[in-house]
């Protein structure tokens, strides 16, 4: 969830015991350096909570109860929320409440069950497809489609990629505070390189420092690429975003034969589990699975 489009809360809330409340909480958030985009989150998910219990009466932090968070998750789900949404604020809730049985500004520790999230196929892109869209960019957005399907990078991390990041000679680009602020590197094919330098000719003024991906305004914002394959779906007419293409990096990968643990440590993962949540096989993959390896067929 982007904290990026939704609407900056108050600062302060009506009642002094929850804004104390409201304020420990969001220092033991920077404590624990979490990123600001974060912060951003919580800001927006508990303060909607706390806002919300102030309404049904709650003048305390120490008298919000189980069911208050019941009510409010449902109150989400009842304004059509999408259940990862409702997912969002049910985690957010969970550590503040946490935080607050933690600090003993409760008594009593609040345990409730996660909304549920329904499973769905997630969009990925099949070789062809990612051909059509290839030809479909110019320089700039070819070079920003093939680096990042090639190597499954975060749109917020290629934002923040410099020049000097990109080993050309051997495909290593570093990853500086990536999510998690963790440091990390991930490799690029010749392919990715030969485009990102084709790219590069046509910046001028560039040095180590530059920016990787230039918009008209400058650096490119996640903002940005969202214009970036918004407008190359509408070319294509094949739905693409950039989690997509983190997501085709995966398939695709494992379907090369990469092993996985060395797709963890490109994505940035601290375990498989995502990868395992990624890599969903398709009706195209049971067909050419199911074809290759027939149990009855190899049995007669």
């Amino acid at each position: 969830m982007s904290p990026r489009f939704l609407p900056k809360p108050p600062t302060t809330l009506d009642y002094p015991d929850m804004a104390d409340a409201w304020l420990e909480f969001s220092l033991s958030r920077k404590a624990k350096h979490c990123t600001p985009a974060t912060l951003s989150f919580y800001r927006y998910t508990c303060y909607m909570f706390m806002k919300w219990a102030e309404q049904q009466g709650v003048q305390s932090p120490k008298h919000i109860k189980v069911h208050h968070v019941r009510q409010y998750l449902s109150d989400l789900f009842d304004q059509g929320k999408k259940d990862t949404t409702c997912h969002d604020h049910a985690r957010a809730i969970r550590t503040l409440v946490r935080f607050l049985y933690n600090d003993k500004i409760i008594h009593e520790p609040i345990t409730f069950d996660m909304p549920k999230l329904s499973k769905k196929e997630l969009p990925i892109l099949n070789a062809e497809e990612v051909r059509s869209i290839l030809r479909a960019c110019n320089t700039r957005d070819k070079a920003i489609v093939l680096f990042m399907a090639d190597c499954g990078i975060r749109n917020s991390e290629a934002c923040k990629l410099n020049w000097g990041d990109v080993n050309f000679e051997n495909g290593m680009v570093r990853i500086e505070q990536g999510k998690g602020q963790k440091d990390r590197a991930v490799v690029i094919g010749v392919y990715a390189r030969r485009a990102l330098l084709q790219y590069r000719r046509q910046v001028k003024n560039r040095n180590d420092k530059s920016p990787l991906f230039l918009s008209r305004k400058g650096r490119f914002t996640r903002h940005g690429l969202l214009i970036v394959y918004r407008r190359l779906s509408k070319k294509t007419g094949i739905h693409v975003t950039a989690h997509a293409m983190r997501r085709t990096y995966v398939i695709l990968a494992l379907r090369s034969n990469t092993d996985p643990g060395h797709i963890q440590r490109m994505l940035g993962h601290v375990d498989l589990s995502m990868i395992y949540h990624y890599a969903q096989i398709g009706d195209i993959d049971l067909l050419r699975i199911q074809g290759n390896s027939s149990p009855m067929d190899d049995l007669f």
